[in-house]
């Protein structure tokens, strides 16, 4: 990740070389915080407020005090000040602060988008299916929170580069459908887009939501549920959605294409009407 702005609550905008959490942070030393990313276009976060209001609500369950929303759209308005770029991701973060102190740590982070994105739209990305050993009641206590506790997520993603592909998939019990690490999950058949519940517990994704709200207008009707990993491997296309990649084709599963093997029209249909929506005038 290529850091162009860092600010942090209290003190506005830092050097991003410099270092700004303290070892005795409880966000690095148990993981116990929040984070969001959206992508920024044309100077604009994509769903701010959407971002805002679910940061709190991770932050809500994992016990951390309150956060205040304008205090975070200040933050992130004085660090994309600072970026000074169009094209970007936008990164906050929250954590209870250092151990004890009872004052929480807030991060506004703006990167450089990754230089692969359209090239991997292109061609679609590969899935590796990752067991997640879970049942499917959502009951685990983190189910829906984008919590910092990160690190089974991009174990996953280096077991699905090791077996070479892109991403991995999670399945609970071996064979249900939840999520990817960064992404949610669909698939087509005709003209139904499938994608798991929330009540698998997986995370409401700001992008899977914009995604929702615009299948009627292009044509394709909406099935949410529980499904099992073949249904995904029958389908016509799939694809994940996420604030950064956006819309992105997923093109094969465990090493076999799904549908012909190449990026399908539901997937450019959303790509292009999240876009549209994106750089449209707020």
């Amino acid at each position: 990740m290529t850091l162009l702005a860092v600010a942090v609550s209290g003190r506005g905008v830092v050097d991003p070389e410099q270092p700004v959490v303290h070892a005795d942070d409880e966000g690095f030393l148990r993981g116990r915080g929040a984070f969001e990313t959206m992508r920024v276009y044309a100077g604009r976060p994509f769903r701010l407020g959407d971002h805002i209001a679910r940061l709190r609500s991770s932050a809500t369950r994992l016990g951390l005090p309150p956060l205040d929303a304008g205090e975070i759209e200040a933050l992130s308005a004085q660090a994309l000040e600072a970026a000074g770029v169009g094209e970007a991701f936008l990164r906050l973060y929250a954590t209870p602060g250092r151990e004890g102190s009872g004052d929480p740590l807030l991060l506004a982070l703006v990167g450089a988008l990754p230089a692969d994105l359209e090239e991997l739209r292109a061609r679609g990305i590969g899935l590796v299916s990752v067991s997640l050993g879970l049942d499917v009641s959502g009951s685990w206590p983190l189910g829906g929170v984008k919590s910092m506790s990160y690190a089974v997520n991009m174990m996953a993603v280096d077991v699905a580069r090791d077996q070479g592909g892109d991403d991995a998939l999670f399945l609970a019990q071996g064979r249900i459908v939840l999520e990817c690490p960064t992404s949610n999950i669909w698939w087509r058949r005709g003209s139904t887009l499938f994608t798991p519940s929330l009540e698998l517990g997986i995370l409401a994704g700001v992008t899977r939501a914009v995604a929702l709200e615009r299948l009627p207008a292009l044509g394709y009707e909406l099935q949410e549920g529980v499904f099992e990993v073949g249904a995904l491997a029958g389908a016509e296309e799939a694809f994940t959605s996420s604030s950064v990649r956006e819309v992105m084709p997923a093109v094969a599963l465990d090493g076999k294409p799904i549908g012909d093997g190449a990026p399908g029209a539901a997937a450019r249909a959303l790509q292009g009407e999240l876009r549209r929506l994106a750089t449209s005038a707020p």
